[in-house]
């Protein structure tokens, strides 16, 4: 028997309530299958090209032994690269895989890794299909980073004693409340786990109410800090308006209904500050459309960014309908809101403008990253805003007083540096499951 099975054995009840769980999910497969299709056939063309990965049918992994890596989305595909990266260059015979569930994260590791990763699309959670990915990649060590919890994939990795562990783990109270209703499933799951790395107190807190022994919890804190800290100095423009004269508002990882109220606050703020530019960046490219019909409603001069190479002196609102230009926009931005908040997504991530020094607002669902939105909000540096009203009241106030903008900004950045470390506490970890 394993290490890991020696230590625990699963009831007799909580193995069948995981087959039910596991039949429940079969039946719907061909509802997902018939999506992934239509996906293909009317949005993301890649939903076509590899739903077989969907079912386990991935390609066999260079090497054996390596690290597979599970990041959702692009968000979760940001913060593990920091981590990743750290591992290559410390152990550069290590093979690394990283999995991802949508096409925006696929892209996002393109994009960062190009072919350095062995990369394909987490199957769905069915026994099977996750013991056929397994023996195709053949990995000493799984990380799960922040969320997403599938019973049969950490079932199928313990069954073959390879070690899972939650890296920058996030778990809300909501999300802690759900699990606790269903202790039948998620408990030997978790008892499953190796190790999770809490990224702040709230999670820690959580794991521990669902029961995780300390001995398996790290709190490393949000390795955010670190992933922010090592944003590539060398990107320092974008379109040209580095050199430009206009001011500029940023509305990054935007939803709806996001959108119009940063168009509603740019439409007051320019009759006072005719030089201000807004430049949304929608989180999902099957939004880049929608979008722009509602600037084109709105009256509102546009540039695309994907169709342009510059920015006219009379464009209200530039759309940057392309992946992976946020960190690039930043860089030419005066003041910035994070998308997510307003639109009840629990807030994406303030790091990277805090990063580049600017000024962050945010509306008031900030769950996902409470610690760090606590933290720059008491240093002075991220505003939360309701509204159209309280983002125009806010954006005018940093338009006529550029030193105050100036001094948030800095504020955000002086947290950032005091707040990384999480790096190395989670690499600590990672040693010690090294094999």
């Amino acid at each position: 028997m394993s290490k890991q099975r020696a230590t625990y054995s699963p009831k007799w009840y909580q193995d069948a309530f995981r087959w039910l769980y596991s039949c429940i999910l079969a039946l719907l497969i061909p509802f997902a299958f018939f999506t992934l299709v239509k996906r293909g056939m009317t949005r993301q063309k890649d939903y076509n090209r590899r739903r077989f990965e969907r079912f386990g049918y991935v390609a066999h992994a260079p090497k054996a032994n390596g690290y597979l890596f599970h990041c959702v989305s692009v968000g979760e595909v940001v913060a593990a690269s920091v981590l990743i990266k750290r591992i290559m260059q410390e152990q550069p015979e290590r093979q690394i895989t990283v999995t991802t569930t949508t096409p925006t994260g696929s892209a996002r590791v393109r994009a960062i890794f190009s072919d350095k990763v062995h990369h394909f699309y987490l199957p769905y959670d069915l026994h099977m299909a996750m013991a056929g990915m397994l023996r195709r990649i053949k990995p000493s060590m799984v990380f799960i980073t922040e969320v997403e919890l599938w019973p049969n994939l950490i079932h199928a990795c313990w069954k073959r004693d390879i070690p899972v562990l939650v890296v920058n783990a996030r778990m809300t109270d909501r999300s802690a409340r759900r699990y606790a209703k269903f202790p039948i499933l998620f408990e030997p799951m978790l008892k499953k786990l190796a190790h999770v790395c809490a990224q702040g107190d709230r999670d820690y807190a959580n794991y521990r109410f669902l029961g995780m022994p300390e001995s398996k919890l790290t709190l490393t804190n949000n390795i955010k800090f670190d992933q922010a800290s090592a944003l590539d100095a060398s990107v320092s423009g974008f379109l040209g308006l580095e050199h430009s004269n206009r001011r500029v508002l940023v509305g990054g990882s935007t939803h709806d209904p996001e959108e119009t109220v940063l168009l509603q606050t740019y439409q007051a703020v320019k009759k006072h500050c005719p030089e201000l530019l807004l430049v949304l960046v929608p989180r999902h490219p099957e939004r880049f459309e929608t979008v722009a019909r509602l600037i084109q409603r709105s009256g509102l001069t546009m540039t695309q960014s994907a169709s342009a190479d510059s920015v006219s002196d009379d464009c209200d609102v530039l759309l940057v309908n392309e992946m992976g230009k946020l960190n690039a926009v930043y860089t030419v931005a005066d003041f910035a809101f994070v998308g997510g908040s307003i639109a009840d997504r629990g807030g994406h991530n303030a790091l990277e403008p805090a990063a580049r020094k600017l000024p962050v607002m945010m509306g008031p669902n900030t769950y996902n990253n409470p610690v760090i939105c606590a933290k720059l909000a008491e240093s002075g540096a991220l505003f939360i805003v309701e509204d159209a009203d309280a983002m125009t009241k806010l954006t005018l106030s940093w338009c006529n007083d550029a030193d105050a903008a100036e001094r948030a900004g800095h504020a955000g950045y002086a947290v950032l540096a005091k707040n990384s470390g999480a790096l190395d506490k989670t690499m600590k970890v990672v040693e010690l499951y090294n094999n």
